[in-house]
């Protein structure tokens, strides 16, 4: 048996886990689903105070609260911002740390520095619908982003719809600092929407963005799928988990 704490990513809460965490269950393992502050039933917990340190406070709360150890933490998407802060600062709470299709950023850079050309947009988006505090959350269009939304039958991504809350700006805009040594927990990396080769491209040719996923302490996996593999592959992303 192991023990999971599995942390969504960006504007969704631990419903987005309930099939995952069920499989896992199933399978005889105890599972932690996690709704970070400021988002679903969580929503009103002041966001505009809520940013990356937030998150990492409030998930190293539930593994010391629980006394909770050799944890399997698995981070989604925009939670690799989390996950990393937790897996720096409680490396011995941890025996794992998986990110599904994504990837911990270098030190110093904020998870909307990932891609500088959308920065402009998110922020606009922010100052006139999100009243300068949150994110709100896309369309969920499968016709404008066919790839990310693969494999998301209609139930599936009505349930994205009405379910998703807006996503903390602080969250987003907070670079996270890293110590200059890392620790060597074992680490796992599950791509859905990019191939392990061009992962394995990156890394190799010395990609900054990808400087992280050099260790040997890391393993690279496949699901292919759309961004939400919880949602169009759950009983496929827990029997991965499981492996690993």
């Amino acid at each position: 048996m192991a023990t999971f704490v599995l942390v969504p990513g960006f504007w969704l809460g631990a419903w987005a886990w309930e099939e995952v965490a069920a499989e896992l269950r199933g399978a005889g393992h105890r599972v932690y689903a996690v709704t970070l502050p400021g988002l679903a039933e969580r929503a009103g917990e002041a966001a505009a105070r809520v940013d990356v340190d937030a998150h990492v406070a409030d998930i190293i709360g539930l593994l010391e609260r629980e006394d909770l150890r050799e944890v399997v933490l698995v981070g989604h998407s925009g939670a690799n911002m989390a996950v990393t802060g937790v897996a720096d600062r409680v490396p011995g709470r941890l025996a794992r740390v998986v990110y599904v299709d994504t990837a911990p950023l270098p030190s110093g850079l904020a998870q909307v520095d990932f891609d500088p050309g959308a920065r402009a947009e998110v922020e606009r988006r922010v100052a006139q619908e999100g009243g300068g505090r949150v994110i709100p959350p896309p369309a969920f269009d499968p016709v404008a982003e066919p790839g990310l939304l693969a494999g998301l039958d209609g139930a599936a991504l009505a349930r994205l719809r009405e379910r998703a809350t807006p996503q903390p700006w602080g969250t987003a805009a907070q670079p996270l600092a890293r110590p200059a040594r890392v620790p060597g927990t074992p680490k796992s990396l599950i791509m859905s929407t990019v191939p392990v080769a061009v992962v394995e491209q990156r890394v190799a040719a010395g990609d900054p963005m990808f400087a992280m996923l050099a260790g040997p302490e890391w393993t690279f996996h496949e699901l292919p799928t759309g961004h939400w593999p919880m949602l169009s592959r759950p009983a496929d992303l827990a029997a991965l988990l499981g492996r690993l």
